[in-house]
């Protein structure tokens, strides 16, 4: 599919979980499995929600559902394997699938980037545009969003794996992590074009975060600007509510992926280098749902009042 290049390297060994002790491994089995179930429960609750709720057949619940749908697949490409992993003395994982672990990986978190950034343009056109918003948040101009996040998504997984595994892969075979990642993968490439390719991938991967994040600092700084004009209190308060679930979730996620990019003094070992890559493969995952339940008084509402009332009917 992607053109990959095999080379002396048929396989790889993850070892992400080796340095730490071996009584540890069962726990951290059991706590990331009930993270998992809890990721998907959250992520399937608030998809379920949204259908059966015809109130909230809006674009922004359209695109909280596609940002649910990739959540749920970003964490099917990497946490299944790894808990295999943590009860399993066979850590060995083949070249291709290697490779489609980071392809799923990247394209379903760059998709999750940039479905957070259309969702701050919703709310900026909500807030700022609302006599608008109809005819700029269309049908057609959701999906039009939504297919573009996926398709940049799809983009940036393609080249960032292509380039990767266009490298030589010799002689060492042993990945330091729980799943294939770049800078590990970068560790074992031999060749004069591994710096060139380690830089570009990052580049890449960097300007793309950083423009997505800047596009929802601007979104931000209008909406800001148009709340700080509404007379009341109340209409303030209002206003600024229907954003809060979203802004917490980017401070979030951006917290927790800067982290990958900056060297914080202490964590250079391999189980430091682990410890941050829990944060975004299965915290930020976990908490995203927490958050849109807690925080957006509409979905809260509404599923109290379609699962909530159901039980009771059901206890009867």
């Amino acid at each position: 599919m992607l053109g990959l290049n095999y080379t002396s390297v048929s396989e790889f060994i993850l070892i992400g979980f080796s340095t730490f002790p071996q009584h540890l491994l069962p726990v951290f089995f059991l706590l990331f499995l009930l993270m998992y179930l809890f990721t998907l429960l959250g992520n399937l609750l608030i998809m379920a929600t949204v259908w059966s709720e015809r109130s909230l057949h809006t674009p922004m619940y359209l695109f909280l559902c596609a940002l649910s749908i990739s959540e749920i697949l970003y964490t099917f490409a990497i946490i299944p394997r790894m808990l295999a992993d943590l009860l399993s003395t066979d850590l060995s994982i083949s070249f291709m699938a290697c490779a489609s672990q980071m392809f799923f990986s990247f394209m379903l978190g760059f998709t999750h980037s940039f479905l957070l950034t259309v969702m701050g343009y919703d709310r900026y056109v909500a807030i700022c545009h609302p006599l608008r918003y109809n005819t700029l948040m269309s049908p057609r101009g959701c999906v039009c969003l939504v297919t573009w996040s996926w398709a940049g998504g799809l983009l940036v997984g393609m080249l960032v794996t292509s380039a990767i595994f266009h490298l030589t892969f010799c002689g060492l075979n042993e990945v330091h992590h729980f799943f294939c990642h770049v800078p590990p993968l970068v560790k074992l490439a031999c060749g004069n074009r591994v710096p060139g390719v380690a830089l570009g991938v990052g580049l890449v991967c960097s300007m793309v975060l950083l423009s997505c994040f800047l596009l929802i600092l601007l979104s931000y700084a209008f909406i800001v600007a148009a709340i700080l004009r509404i007379p009341s209190a109340e209409g303030r308060h209002k206003a600024f509510s229907t954003c809060a679930s979203h802004l917490t979730v980017v401070v979030v996620h951006y917290s927790f992926a800067s982290v990958i990019y900056v060297k914080l003094t202490g964590l250079h070992s391999q189980q430091g280098n682990i410890l941050i890559a829990i944060t975004y493969t299965i915290l930020t995952p976990f908490l995203s749902p927490i958050i849109f339940s807690l925080r957006n008084k509409e979905l809260k509402n509404a599923m109290k009042k379609t699962f909530l009332s159901k039980l009771y009917v059901s206890s009867i």
